[in-house]
């Protein structure tokens, strides 16, 4: 796995991991925010050919 790859999947999943973090404390806008990233994220990996798999929620 290549640098890009590896850097990709892990944002993903700290994104992940804070968007859960923002659901369980109610923080809307931090929900927002996260959702965004994460949407973005998915769209680079796409972009990329980068299979994300289990990591997608």
């Amino acid at each position: 796995m290549d640098a890009f790859t590896a850097g990709l999947l892990q944002r993903i999943e700290t994104t992940e991991s804070d968007l859960t973090h923002a659901r369980e404390t109610g923080d809307d806008f931090l929900v927002e925010v996260e959702q965004a990233e994460l949407d973005d994220l998915h769209r680079l990996a796409a972009e990329h050919g980068v299979e994300i798999g289990a990591l997608s929620s």
